[in-house]
């Protein structure tokens, strides 16, 4: 019979016993190095400094790379397993490691060239954040509706235009950029560069004052007849939009695993808090009433957990999963928004103020319906692949 509570839920996940450890790693160094920062961090609105070597050197920044570039040679699975146990404690610092892993690394090791694998690898795994540049001011949900154009130039490309919504721009060094090459071939025009801070003409322009993931920096790009060499073209000229839907997909997984991990944070703190509190003589968690709400909170937390999982669990098995992941992180993000917003009412009017973590779980919660595409687009592409 199994009565340890992580043991159960290891059992009804599947996990591995190196993922269990991988795992648990991750959760000590979220709470000995990540929660005692996450005030200060929340209120500089930047990542500290401090914490990013200690990222890399628990490998945390190449989870998927092979290990000749320098990475753990992981799964979509360890990155799942990382982004929720970090989100736990701090939505901020998760997201910068999923967006390293899903939507920068992966790609370059999936479409890269030998030469690129080996020039920007190991960087991205032991020391140089990266980021991921396709939204613009008019190009959202319309993913490919771009204005960022790319021309030929002698020895490669003059990149013009603006990126927004760039997660880890102010931070990094390396940037996946979207651009078309030809407007008039529509998406078939989109292609995918490799771009790197200090080339002329690149410039990293407004930092965007946010609801949530306050210290993750979400900037503005801007590029002025940036030239970029041949060699940094990521795949083939007017592929860049199979690329980019293929990241997307492995990076919804990653935003799923975000939400159980900033849900669960919320939760923990909840049940904690409700077992102490008192109101009528009595404390908080002998009331049914608050019990059937947390039983619901929990169940629904359990389901997207496993959502999330499986999708991540597909991929990783080389199966087509974009179905899997949109339900995953539609039905993830909701989830979380619901129970942080359980949380903060079960606290009160203390849930309304910062000296209870619950608001800051309840404002990270909000982005996951948002980023990487919104609700109502994983329910076009579930619907899509239903009518099939």
């Amino acid at each position: 019979m199994l009565t340890d509570g992580s043991t159960a839920r290891d059992a009804l996940t599947s996990l591995s016993e190196e993922e269990s450890a991988f795992r648990d790693a991750v959760a000590a160094f979220a709470e000995q190095e990540v929660r005692p920062r996450v005030q200060e961090m929340e209120r500089a609105t930047r990542i500290d400094p401090a914490l990013l070597p200690a990222l890399f050197e628990l490998g945390l920044m190449g989870i998927e790379v092979p290990e000749q570039y320098g990475g753990a040679a992981g799964s979509l699975m360890m990155v799942t397993l990382a982004v929720e146990e970090i989100s736990r404690v701090d939505a901020s610092a998760a997201i910068m490691v999923d967006v390293q892993n899903t939507l920068v690394a992966y790609p370059i090791a999936r479409y890269g060239t030998d030469e690129q694998r080996q020039r920007f690898l190991p960087r991205l795994a032991s020391k140089v954040i990266g980021a991921y540049a396709l939204s613009e001011a008019g190009s959202g949900s319309d993913a490919f509706g771009l204005a960022t154009r790319a021309e030929k130039h002698e020895g490669g490309w003059s990149l013009s235009g603006r990126k927004l919504w760039i997660t880890n721009g102010a931070d990094a060094g390396i940037f996946v950029v979207f651009a078309t090459v030809n407007p008039a071939a529509g998406y078939k025009g989109i292609t995918a560069f490799l771009v790197e801070r200090g080339m002329s003409g690149f410039t990293v322009g407004k930092k965007e004052d946010k609801l949530g993931i306050r210290a993750s920096s979400t900037t503005e790009l801007v590029f002025d007849a940036c030239i970029i060499p041949a060699a940094n073209v990521l795949g083939e000229v007017g592929q860049g939009y199979k690329i980019a839907i293929e990241t997307l997909n492995g990076g919804r997984i990653g935003i799923g695993a975000q939400m159980i991990g900033v849900a669960r944070g919320a939760l923990e703190a909840t049940i904690a808090y409700v077992k102490e509190r008192t109101q009528f003589g009595t404390r908080l968690a002998e009331f049914q009433g608050i019990q059937f709400q947390l039983a619901q909170a929990a169940t629904e937390l359990e389901a997207a957990r496993l959502l999330v999982y499986n999708a991540a669990r597909i991929r990783d098995g080389g199966h087509p999963f974009t179905r899997e992941a949109a339900m995953a992180k539609l039905f993830a993000s909701q989830v979380c928004e619901r129970v942080t917003s359980l949380c903060v009412e079960l606290h009160g009017g203390y849930g309304y103020t910062k000296d209870y973590p619950v608001e800051k779980f309840y404002r990270d919660a909000k982005i996951g319906t948002i980023y990487e595409g919104t609700s109502n687009m994983q329910l076009q592409t579930i619907a899509k692949l239903l009518l099939k």
